[in-house]
């Protein structure tokens, strides 16, 4: 049979080895058509791979990494897949940015060739799965090969949590007509549909309860009902599992969606079992200038929060005045944000934790006055404490849990400072940063997103304006007047002040220093002589 007479409907999700125009073998792999061809052309020195897809597929669009690896594949004498979300994507005309493939056996040896292939690292990623991984650093992206689940590449498929991700495709292929799909993912994924991949996927991990909302959130999907029972079942599962795992998917839906996640996973009935500080915030009412409750009000600090990211990205804001005053300092707070923060996670997520914990204390702090006024006197500090239990039973980083309770702690203190009904003083600046360190930063942005989270908008226009003047104030002193307000050097050191007068080592060097540091932050001493005859004054 020659090239042009080649039935697909025959050859098809398999490799042929050509002689010319002529099929000279045909195999499940490339150097099992290369085998057979030799043997049945003997004399012909060359022969060329293809592999033969059905007709009828539209065509895929293709990351460049995966031609990249066709040199690979035709020497590989095992099928290789693309498999999950990367064939979700490519069948939704998305590039996917990382690789997830799949073999029958041997993936870690596969690896660590492709790996040596592609003049990149490989690593074991877990040696009883079969699992390795491959960095491209250059591309920022990462190749996860595993072992397939099961005896077949089917019962692999079935095993995965929802249809739309048990997909796969052969790495050679290039059209949606070599998909396998086993269990209805592409008709799901068309119909916009979240569906479970097995009446018990989503019981088996907690995890999977998450990634349902996370995919939900992403793609813009409706989750199906019978699944969104299972959902439920599964979020109340997370004892089952590991605090790590239950933290990155958390982080994961964060990044995606804040204010979309909790709406979704409250009406899953998931909050008390994955974010405990929050369930008690339904229904908690509050006075006014607020117009919801302090649920409802967290879900807007959140939605508003996409406001305050666009101004510090520079794009168009409402209202307008956010990009207005945060523009000056933008490429500032754009490396503030992006920062890296140990547990391989940046402060921009932390913010954002911040302002979903940023609430957790009123119900244990809430009071009602005789006139009916709802007050929550030290919400800020107990809530400070309570996310920061929370955040340590996910395991963050000391770094991460002290920066967001610093910032759920400082949340109030730019709205108290617009009723002192003048601009802050740099004592004032200095005291706040003295307390909130670089979170002052963080404190500053949220405190924006929290008062339009309070009125639904702008609402006391004049309120808005001292607020905005308050938050650039501190902007402006932390980015331009760093050393001079905010961490002022020191005009005399400890050792001179102890030589100077005659003063031990002890607890009034350090409270003198403390003495110096906000007099000099505060404009009132300039030199070494100033400092000097300031800590006289307060020496007893």
């Amino acid at each position: 049979m020659t090239l042009h007479e080649l039935d697909t409907a025959v050859y098809a999700h398999q490799w042929v080895a050509l002689a010319g125009d002529h099929v000279a073998g045909v195999g499940q792999t490339g150097p099992e058509a290369l085998r057979l061809a030799r043997r049945n052309w003997p004399k012909q020195k060359q022969f060329t791979l293809r592999y033969v897809e059905p007709e009828g597929g539209e065509p895929l669009l293709i990351p460049p990494l995966l031609e990249q690896l066709l040199p690979f594949v035709e020497q590989l004498d095992q099928p290789i897949y693309v498999v999950g979300g990367a064939v979700r994507d490519m069948l939704n005309g998305r590039l996917p940015h990382d690789l997830d493939l799949m073999v029958g056996a041997g993936a870690i040896t596969c690896g660590f060739r492709m790996g040596d292939f592609l003049g990149a690292p490989a690593y074991v990623m877990d040696k009883v799965r079969d699992v390795a991984r491959i960095v491209l650093a250059e591309q920022e992206t990462t190749i996860d090969i595993a072992r397939q689940r099961g005896e077949s590449l089917a019962d692999d498929l079935r095993d995965r949590d929802l249809t739309i991700n048990a997909l796969a495709l052969p790495v050679a292929a290039r059209t949606s007509a070599s998909v396998v799909d086993v269990v209805g993912g592409q008709a799901d994924l068309a119909n916009g549909l979240i569906r479970q991949a097995s009446p018990n996927a989503l019981l088996q991990d907690p995890v999977r309860g998450l990634r349902v909302v996370r995919m939900s959130l992403k793609l813009g999907f409706a989750i199906e009902a019978e699944t969104a029972a299972n959902t439920r079942l599964s979020l109340r599962l997370r004892e089952a599992t590991s605090p790590e795992r239950i933290r990155d998917e958390l982080f994961n839906l964060v990044r995606v969606d804040p204010a979309g996640a909790l709406r979704i996973l409250h009406e899953l009935d998931g909050l008390a079992a994955i974010v405990p500080p929050l369930a008690p915030l339904v229904g908690v009412s509050q006075s006014a200038p607020h117009v919801r409750d302090v649920w409802g009000h967290t879900l807007w600090v959140l939605e508003w929060l996409g406001q305050v990211e666009a101004a510090v990205a520079g794009q168009p804001c409402s209202p307008p005045e956010l990009g207005e005053w945060l523009a000056p300092w933008r490429d500032e707070l754009q490396a503030h944000l992006a920062r890296p923060v140990p547990g391989h996670i940046d402060g921009h997520l932390l913010w954002r934790w911040a302002a979903v914990l940023h609430d957790v204390g009123k119900p244990a702090t809430k009071t009602v006055e005789e006139s009916g006024r709802i007050r929550f006197f030290g919400h800020d500090k107990v809530g400070a404490d309570m996310a920061a239990d929370f955040l340590r039973s996910l395991h963050l980083s000391s770094e991460a849990v002290n920066h967001v309770a610093q910032t759920v702690a400082g949340h109030m203190r730019p709205l108290l400072m617009t009723h002192e009904g003048h601009s802050p003083t740099r004592r004032t600046i200095y005291r706040f940063f003295k307390r909130a360190g670089k979170a002052g930063v963080d404190v500053a942005l949220l405190s924006l997103a929290d008062h339009l989270g309070t009125y639904g908008g702008v609402g006391d226009g004049a309120a808005w304006h001292r607020l905005g003047h308050i938050v650039t104030q501190l902007l402006r002193h932390y980015f331009e007047h760093y050393e001079e307000t905010v961490r002022p050097v020191p005009l005399v050191s400890g050792r001179e002040l102890m030589k100077q007068l005659q003063l031990p080592q002890g607890p009034d060097v350090g409270r003198l220093l403390a003495i110096l540091e906000e007099a000099q932050a505060a404009g009132e001493i300039g030199t070494a002589e100033e400092a000097l005859a300031l800590a006289r004054a307060n020496f007893v």
